[in-house]
């Protein structure tokens, strides 16, 4: 075939995981996945390909597998691998400000150069969410060219049969290059047949294309379900890259040589986007539901390829309105990041950076098929860093002890109060909670729960449970984590009912004399750190204080008879695991925090935890019947239907006197002895 030039494989893989993820989770990752891959790609020299792996995996794989990262070495030195950079800790850039974009790049392109000789010249974006803000960051931290979706290019006007190479686009008069990747190669590769996927691209060549773009997880050649067995035990990843090789219409090639060879397609102007799933997550359950609706109308009829650049669904940053929970942590960061960069620079240190560029982690802030945030030890791993950050900058530039701003932007006042023991967080708003209670020696949030949410994914949760409760879905061959339904856990119809209030701490409820029940959300401040409402014909007064360690809330009544329940949802790290476990005041430990507890009457109630190395004592004068029972969500995840505990939930039932009454509620945290 004299007229028909081989196409240009341009095969990229990305390999991350989560700061703060299990270490039984990333050997798995690393044994099943990374080694596999490496030492299949280590056997063909001429398989040219590029990778990207996320900072802070690549310092675990360094020092727990250096064989194998050697072997990564040999062949970037042979030139068989580009090595492509981003933040180093896989921050969503757009969501972190200028400078830090440029000390995250800078950080992981030093740690590829120091390593493997190379500096990278690409970039991978974190969820590949674009905002043309990043440009002059990207630019600035030597980055010449990205990888994103065509999908980007679609929704900017692009023809789909132009892309087949990089563009160029601008910001402020900064250039940089992006090239699309390719949706049809990312749904292929690997779940294809090797041969089917080898012949699409010689399909391609036929047609003229320049290259076949693709860029996606490594996870999906080893971790994702049935993918071990097919990419490696059935041989399709072998089979594929002899495939290739052996083809005359195709070559393998870096982004780097195919960028330096080719000239750019020309200007593109990107709208704010991502990977079209992702899109659809970011919308809340209703929008989710409608746009579903339609993107399956519209397929239905067949019109879906045709108009889905016109069926855009949210953008990435609306999972910062979308959940409260993730809000406040993104907002809390950014006001450490703000102090740190105040800081003279001969103050600054290492150590401290790193803890923000952790803090900054991406997984933590989101939720959908992929994304942490209803995994708490992800949401843990983000507290934990940037507790400790700020335990750093206290020491050199202490903050007030008491401050008060609206700190998430939600319209309503928070007030900070600090000693050495407990940063508390309280809520100028018609609850008057704790927003956040964290432990300044520990470095541990007890308030990091998650609310449950209406989810739009529920509606497939639900059609795939049967008449008897019980999951009938089932698929056969190789399945995308985006196809497929399965059940990691018994799922009952109440596990997805949403939460009316937000989860907090001192969430408070009348249960009246006449029966009815009233939320008590309209607290007024009548004072610092007081807050009142009125109950029928009485009032109910709640005060914070701080002192000697301990956090106290006082509660006062006047002619509010009935019952008053108060609520603490405790973020405790074991969860449901074998580390947690209550212990009552005679030393009894009557069961774990996965479990039910009911106390007609106690004065302390101790929940003792191996992973926190410390407890958290709640003390209550007068004694109180306590209810403890786990808070369950439940979410979706390339595994399947999960339900994962969020934070012990400790309901306190107070009887008060009719005329007056007085009630104290006292929290501190004994670290365990070394």
């Amino acid at each position: 075939m004299p007229n028909v030039q081989p196409i240009s494989l341009l095969f990229g893989v990305h390999a991350h995981q989560p700061v703060g993820n299990f270490p039984a989770v990333m050997e798995e990752a690393h044994l099943r996945c990374y080694r596999m891959f490496l030492q299949t790609a280590e056997r063909y020299p001429e398989f040219r390909f590029s990778v990207h792996f996320s900072g802070w995996l690549l310092d675990w794989l360094i020092s727990r597998y250096p064989q194998d990262m050697e072997r990564l070495a040999m062949m970037t030195r042979r030139g068989q691998v580009e090595w492509f950079g981003s933040g180093d800790c896989e921050p969503v850039l757009a969501a972190i400000p200028h400078r830090d974009r440029i000390s995250q790049i800078a950080v992981l392109s030093d740690k590829i150069e120091r390593l493997f000789g190379q500096r990278p010249s690409g970039a991978w974006l974190t969820e590949r969410v674009w905002e043309s803000a990043v440009v002059p960051s990207l630019v600035d931290a030597g980055i010449r060219y990205v990888a994103v979706d065509d999908y980007h290019f679609l929704c900017a006007g692009e023809a789909a049969g132009r892309l087949d190479s990089y563009f160029t686009t601008e910001e402020g008069g900064e250039h940089l290059d992006l090239f699309p990747i390719s949706e049809q190669a990312r749904y292929r590769l690997p779940f294809a047949p090797a041969e089917a996927a080898v012949q699409w691209l010689e399909h391609l060549a036929r047609e003229g294309h320049r290259a076949a773009i693709y860029f996606d997880d490594i996870e999906k050649f080893g971790i994702w379900p049935e993918t071990y067995h097919w990419v490696y035990e059935q041989g399709w990843l072998v089979r594929f890259i002899e495939g290739v090789l052996a083809s005359p219409l195709i070559t393998t090639s870096t982004y780097a040589d195919f960028h330096a060879r080719q000239p750019t397609r020309g200007v593109v102007y990107l709208p704010t986007t991502s990977y079209i799933e992702m899109n659809e997550w970011t919308l809340p359950a209703t929008a989710a539901r409608q746009y579903h609706a339609l993107v399956e109308q519209e397929k239905q009829a067949q019109r879906f390829e045709a108009r889905k650049a016109y069926l855009r669904g949210g953008i990435w940053r609306n999972f910062l309105s979308r959940y409260a929970e993730a809000n406040w942590m993104h907002k809390r960061m950014l006001d450490a990041s703000a102090r740190l960069a105040a800081l003279p620079a001969a103050l600054r240190t290492a150590e401290m950076q790193e803890f923000l560029h952790r803090s900054q982690a991406n997984d933590a802030y989101w939720h959908g098929l992929f994304g942490g945030l209803y995994l708490p030890h992800l949401r843990r791993a983000v507290w934990n860093n940037l507790l400790a950050l700020e335990a750093a900058l206290d020491a050199v530039s202490p903050p007030a002890a008491l401050d008060r701003r609206d700190i998430d932007c939600d319209g309503h006042e928070e007030i900070s109060l600090r000693d050495d023991s407990f940063l508390a967080i309280v809520r100028v708003d018609g609850d008057a909670m704790l927003a956040e209670l964290s432990s300044r020696r520990l470095c541990h949030n007890f308030g990091d729960t998650l609310r449950r949410y209406d989810e739009g994914y529920y509606d497939k949760l639900r059609a795939a449970l049967g008449m008897d409760g019980k999951p009938h879905a089932h698929h056969e061959g190789v399945a995308s984590a985006h196809d497929r339904v399965a059940f990691k856990h018994v799922i009952e119809a109440e596990d997805t009912e949403a939460d009316t209030r937000a989860r907090g701490m001192f969430e408070d409820c009348w249960y009246a004399t006449d029966g009815s029940v009233r939320p008590i959300h309209h607290y007024r401040e009548t004072a610092p750190l007081e807050f009142t409402a009125d109950l029928g014909s009485g009032r109910i007064v709640k005060r914070y204080a701080l002192a000697d360690g301990r956090l106290t809330a006082r509660y006062q009544t006047l002619n509010v008879g009935g019952r008053v329940e108060i609520r603490l949802n405790v973020a405790m790290p074991s969860c449901d695991g074998y580390g947690g476990r209550y212990i009552l005041d005679n030393g009894d430990v009557p069961c774990g925090f996965g479990q039910v507890l009911e106390l007609a009457s106690a004065r302390r109630l101790t929940l003792d935890d191996g992973e926190l190395h410390g407890a958290f004592v709640v003390s209550t004068q007068p004694a109180l019947a306590v209810s403890a029972r786990p808070h369950m969500t439940v979410s979706q995840s390339e595994a399947g239907f999960e339900k994962v505990m969020q934070a012990a939930e400790l309901v306190f039932a107070w009887q008060p006197a009719e005329s007056q009454a007085e009630l104290a509620i006292s929290i501190e945290v004994i670290p365990h002895r070394a």
